[in-house]
């Protein structure tokens, strides 16, 4: 029985991996196409390579300002949900009281709550006080970020003794030393793991900038992505350029944190 599952395993893993990369290599290989062959040779390798659909994709998207735009928001977003999540979370933990559980619960069962269900009464207030555009986008992502940032903090903290806390304590070391000198470095795998999957999310998100970015030459590089689609014409082959470029920064930062991440999905999930 375990010979069996260990010819199994691989085969089903490969199926999985052929599965998810396959979409990838769809988006690559038709980005080297041109529009005629997406159509003609859509699985197909390219018959000729061409890479002139990345230098024009680039210039349509205004790639320089839009790229900013979605750097900017990402990383004071992501930022401060780092630092409120992290403190937020050491205060619901350290501090053991009723409170301090049911905050921690409804924190938790923010996670469920769709945005759909709340997008147009949120867009509406927010547009009522005129705080659409980048700053309202950025505050939106900090309050719908924190919930799960919270949950993954919450468990790694679990894992950190109280004793620490208390030799610091015994030390003359404030709480707010303790926590930045202590506690915080200590949590660099949850930290890495938090500022990824909310960088992947952040940086790829179209349904909110959509609702809330009204202002020209503010567009993220998702939004801007539908510059390609017209009420007549689309244009694949410069989209899926486009496409390649935008997600190249995650890719890389994914690859360069993976051993964190890891580590920090454990910690959170586990301890």
């Amino acid at each position: 029985m375990s010979k069996k599952k260990i010819r199994i395993t691989p085969i089903i893993g490969t199926i999985l991996a052929i599965v998810w990369i396959f979409p990838f290599y769809l988006m690559v290989s038709n980005s080297l196409k041109t529009k005629r062959e997406i159509f003609t040779n859509t699985l197909g390798t390219p018959k000729d390579l061409t890479f002139e659909n990345y230098p024009q994709a680039f210039e349509n998207l205004d790639f320089v300002r839009t790229f900013f735009n979605s750097l900017l928001i990402t990383v004071v977003s992501v930022v401060f949900i780092v630092l409120l999540s992290s403190l937020a979370s050491y205060a619901l933990q350290r501090v053991k009281s009723k409170i301090s559980g049911i905050l921690f619960m409804l924190f938790v069962a923010a996670m469920l709550i769709p945005f759909q269900s709340v997008m147009i009464p949120l867009v509406t207030i927010f547009g009522k006080v005129n705080q659409l555009n980048m700053g309202g986008l950025i505050f939106m992502y900090i309050g719908f970020g924190s919930s799960m940032s919270i949950f993954l903090y919450h468990g790694a903290m679990k894992a950190i003794p109280k004793s620490l806390d208390e030799a610091a304590i015994i030390d003359g070391a404030s709480r707010w030393q303790i926590f930045r000198y202590v506690i915080f470095p200590m949590l660099k795998p949850t930290t890495v793991t938090v500022a990824l999957l909310n960088t992947m999310w952040i940086w790829n998100d179209y349904l909110l900038p959509s609702l809330v970015v009204n202002k020209e030459g503010t567009q993220t590089i998702p939004l801007k992505m539908f510059f390609f689609f017209g009420e007549y014409t689309k244009q694949w082959h410069l989209a899926l350029a486009g496409l390649v470029i935008a997600i190249i920064p995650v890719i890389i930062f994914y690859f360069i944190m993976q051993k964190q991440i890891i580590a920090g999905v454990s910690d959170g999930a586990v301890k």
